[in-house]
């Protein structure tokens, strides 16, 4: 896997959540062979031992039960020492979600019927923003205070957290809310985490300005995700496939972020080297 990423030019791969235990050793070698560097790792790296598929939220920092709670500290403990080991630079998190039901794809999907303007549509977007609004304050204090415990731990090895926004209209921090969260967590080891795809799905369904949003986030910013979307949520495409509009996007990418391609397992490597050379074509060398 790591020889085919370096063999398309790449010199730095990210570690995502996907990655088993027993893959672990074979990805060190590489590493400690100069065959590939690791730029990013993303939360739970490696899996917790006996999950075989890809599951960053597994285990919830806003779970009400202390035992999950504990399990997502230790597991993302594993991903600190693992982050450290390779000689990455940053984690990419998930601060987990409020306990409702799914909006997200039942929103995306009137969106795809033409419902976007209906009353029931309207009634759906602000039934999900009073919900949340009105459920967020516990599981978020149970979030935070985890990550004051990891970011204690992570700055002890110069790493950087960086905060992902999520699709999910229940996942935390909201959009309305990172501001007030960076200035609780203002912090070279805490920064902001930019999904272009995420961000994407968000301004179809009408919740954000995509540009506006990641514009706001230009004085924590750290780095990407980078992948288009078909309109309206079917996303990590290859640039230039889909929708986003990666040429007005590109004053906010600076030459110190870390961009990582985010692409599906099933785009081919000529479709991805083509996106590839298209976002190059916009941001310049990434």
């Amino acid at each position: 896997m790591l020889r085919e990423i370096r063999d398309m030019g790449f010199e730095y791969a990210e570690l995502s959540h996907g990655i088993r235990i027993s893959l672990l050793p074979g990805v060190i070698e590489a590493v400690d062979a100069g065959e590939i560097k690791i730029s990013t790792l993303h939360n739970f790296c490696p899996l917790p031992i006996g999950v075989n598929h890809a599951a960053p939220n597994l285990f919830k920092f806003t779970s009400s039960d202390l035992r999950e709670r504990e399990n997502a500290f230790r597991h993302t403990t594993k991903t600190i020492e693992t982050a450290a080991r390779v000689g990455a630079k940053l984690i990419v998190l998930h601060m987990g979600a409020i306990d409702m039901k799914d909006y997200t794809d039942k929103l995306i999907d009137m969106v795809e019927r033409g419902e976007k303007d209906s009353p029931k549509y309207e009634k759906l977007c602000n039934e999900v923003m009073e919900k949340r609004e009105a459920k967020k304050e516990k599981p978020s204090q149970f979030a935070y205070d985890m990550l004051r415990r990891i970011e204690e731990q992570a700055a002890a090895r110069g790493l950087i957290l960086g905060i992902e926004n999520r699709e999910a209209l229940e996942e935390i921090p909201f959009e309305s809310d990172f501001g007030l969260f960076f200035k609780e967590f203002n912090s070279p080891t805490v920064r902001y985490w930019h999904d272009c795809g995420h961000a994407q799905i968000k301004e179809n369904i009408g919740f954000i300005n995509h540009a506006m949003h990641l514009e706001s986030m230009a004085e924590y910013q750290a780095g990407f995700h980078i992948h288009d979307v078909m309109f309206p949520g079917q996303d990590h495409c290859p640039p230039g496939s889909g929708m986003i509009d990666f040429a007005g996007l590109a004053k906010f990418a600076k030459p110190d972020h870390i961009k990582v391609f985010e692409l599906s397992p099933g785009v081919a490597p000529e479709d991805a080297a083509k996106g590839i050379a298209h976002l190059k074509s916009l941001w310049g060398p990434v």
